[in-house]
């Protein structure tokens, strides 16, 4: 596929030449290999045990694997891109280099943002303080989301999850700045450490502020007893998962009449946004809030707002405040000793702020046609695999089989970068790094709302094209793979056919899969929350996802914490049906052809395998885990390998894995699913 017309940027040919620098060996490097362990006892350290012992976590990261490989490696990419744009300073102004230039420039401008100190954040402040009277909060409120700024709950635009063909409003519980409700509500010593270092670190920020230290403690306690209340009413992170309880279609009246104490009407006037019905997430929450609306003074909003705005801005802000996030977030949540460099902080910024105008960019140099004709392909051999997994289930009845594959026809894919790029309506200064990150936000927030009443746009992508990630849409039915993630080790055009299908294939396998996970089974072809499935069918299907989480529960990655299993369901789900279907589709491209020859002593199964395991590699901080723990619905590395591969036939084949050893599970506790 050829490149939009309008993509012309000179960029000089040292960047090609360093890209192809920088890439890793193609395939398995035996040196990443641990062969004192044997691959049935333990298959993550048998594939990474080389690579975890040569590798260690940079000072600046919570985690160092493979996605942190190939993001540092886009990342040096993206750097001399943003470099050699931010130098020339003639761009036409509008365009997208001017954009990406002057924005990357003015984060980088530190004396500038020094000197300015607190003075851009201070209309903020003054409009929060003007609250004199809690009945005005839900105009301040709508003021503040107006401009990306948190507080209380949120409000944003998606599509209709009963009716995929249209958008409707959708509000979700908010309102806290830690992790999980769990770091409020939990009584053990971590917990108990982590609130009070919170609080000190609230103290912190008002001192930097301007408040006597004396008044900033006492804000402090103001700010965490009114989120812990919050945090009360908040649900679970599985509940969350449950799409069906999330979907509560309201009328304005309805809210106003089940979540009195907050005026619903007033906030949506004030954002200007005409509401015929909207989805209330968690009704329950609402209840809580508009409770708590009436029931706490202006004064201690002001305080709870006030946080919120300088926690929300402190990386706009002089180097103290930016510091002392850190110091809590990164050294206290995560246990990262030092703080990434500035370069990197503004490049990601920029990334997340007009991720779009930097991605056209990006794909110029890191994204070849040839690569995305080659994913294409595998794609749809994986379409074909998992077509013929579905059509061979013995425990999923003829009328349910037939609107599985219906919905897997109907999958789309999105591969690199959009067909339709974003543009950014909005002024990009040079010397005003917290301006163009407020203008950005207030456009991506207005740009959001006026997607009411208009017909879908199936178009959009949730990803710029540098992340390192990929993801399946539910209202979409569709899978998405960003160009950042189709880079070695997860995608070589080098690596044979085993490695690439053990690798990106997996991945790929993985987003499918998705699509019939225990939240995604719940949605059908249109991308509409329906229910497809037989009694009898989701009975089946049911005591087979029981299954996973009785397995995950089970590990425990830190002494005293374990995988959340009911929480990292769905991931494990698509973990295990996306290796199986990855190596069957591996299968299927082998047919006609002969068999190819071992490499560096291991077949194409065997190198399937191993390319498998190294995408998941890492080195992780234990404080990093632990919050993971209880927030990520993805298990962590080893587990993510050890895992699904210990429920695979296809794996014990390969490596002549016995009954008794631990990567193979007993038959009567694999959860046998696609």
């Amino acid at each position: 596929m050829a490149f939009p017309l309008h993509l012309s940027l000179g960029l000089c040919l040292g960047l090609t030449a360093f890209t192809l620098a920088a890439q890793p060996k193609p395939g398995v490097d035996p040196a990443n290999l641990n062969t004192a362990v044997k691959p049935c006892d333990d298959f993550y350290t048998f594939a990474n045990g080389g690579w975890l012992k040569s590798h260690t976590i940079p000072s600046d990261k919570p985690r160092f694997g493979a996605f942190e490989e190939v993001s540092e490696r886009n990342r040096a990419i993206l750097k001399q891109i943003l470099e050699e744009t931010t130098a020339k300073t003639t761009w036409t102004k509008g365009s997208i280099q001017q954009k990406v230039g002057d924005f990357y420039a003015s984060g980088m401008d530190e004396a500038t943002i020094d000197k300015r100190g607190l003075a851009p954040l201070k209309p903020i402040l003054a409009t929060i303080d003007g609250l004199k009277d809690a009945k005005l909060l839900p105009a301040l409120l709508a003021k503040l989301h107006a401009q990306g700024l948190p507080g209380g709950f949120g409000f944003f635009v998606s599509q209709d999850a009963k009716n995929s063909t249209r958008y409707m409003g959708s509000l979700s519980q908010g309102g806290t700045g830690l992790p999980d409700r769990d770091y409020y509500l939990k009584d053990d010593a971590r917990s108990r450490d982590i609130r009070a270092k919170y609080e000190a670190h609230i103290a912190k920020m008002f001192d930097l502020a301007g408040d006597a230290p004396g008044l900033a403690a006492i804000r402090a306690k103001v700010v965490l007893e009114l989120e812990t209340r919050m945090a009360q009413a908040q649900w679970t992170r599985v509940e969350l998962r449950n799409p069906q309880k999330r979907y509560n279609k309201r009328t304005l009246d309805q809210v106003m009449t089940e979540a009195p104490g907050f005026d619903w009407k007033g906030y949506f006037q004030s954002r200007g946004v005409k509401q015929a019905d909207l989805n209330l997430g968690q009704p329950s929450f609402f209840q809580a809030f508009g409770k708590l609306a009436s029931e706490v003074p202006a004064p201690q909003w002001r305080t709870y707002l006030r946080w919120h705005a300088l926690s929300a801005s402190a990386n706009l802000l002089p180097k103290a405040f930016g510091e002392e996030a850190f110091a809590f977030r990164g050294k206290v949540l995560e246990g990262t000793p030092d703080r990434e460099p500035r370069a990197k902080r503004v490049e990601a910024a920029t990334d997340s702020t007009i991720g779009e105008a930097l991605g056209q960019l990006y794909v110029k140099v890191a994204f070849p046609p040839e690569a995305k004709a080659k994913v294409l392909e595998m794609i749809e051999n994986m379409r074909m695999a998992l077509r013929e997994r579905i059509t061979n289930l013995d425990w999923m009845g003829a009328d349910t089989k037939q609107q599985a594959i219906k919905k897997l026809n109907a999958f789309g894919v999105k591969i690199g970068y959009p067909d339709k790029w974003k543009t950014y309506a909005f002024d990009v200064k040079r010397d005003d790094y917290f301006g163009n990150v407020r203008r950005a936000s207030a456009f991506r927030i207005q740009e959001n709302m006026k997607k009411l009443g208009k017909p879908i746009d199936r178009t959009e992508w949730g990803m710029t094209p540098p992340t390192v990630n990929a993801y399946y849409s539910p209202t979409m039915n569709e899978i998405v793979f960003p160009a950042g993630i189709l880079q070695p080790p997860f995608f070589d055009p080098k690596a044979d056919d085993a490695v690439n299908y053990g690798s990106l294939g997996f991945v790929i396998g993985h987003e499918m899969t998705h699509g019939f996970d225990d939240s995604g089974s719940q949605f059908d072809a249109d991308g509409n929350l329906k229910n497809w499935w037989t009694e009898a069918d989701k009975k089946a299907y049911e005591s087979r996802t029981d299954l996973v989480v009785m397995q995950y529960d089970a590990y425990e990655p830190l002494k005293g914490e374990h995988v959340n299993g009911k929480l990292t369901l769905g991931e494990n789900i698509a973990d295990i049906g996306g290796l199986k279907i990855a190596f069957a589709a591996y299968q299927n491209s082998l047919k006609g052809k002969p068999v190819p020859a071992p490499v560096d002593g291991f077949t194409g199964p065997q190198r399937f395998f191993l390319g498998a395991a190294t995408v998941w590699r890492n080195h992780i901080r234990e404080a990093a885990l632990s919050v993971r723990l209880k927030t990520d619905p993805h298990s962590p590395g080893r587990e993510r390998v050890n895992g699904p591969l210990s429920n695979l036939p296809e794996f014990y084949e390969a490596f002549g894995c016995a009954d008794g050893q631990a990567m193979k599970r007993d038959a009567k506790v694999r959860p046998a699913i696609w």
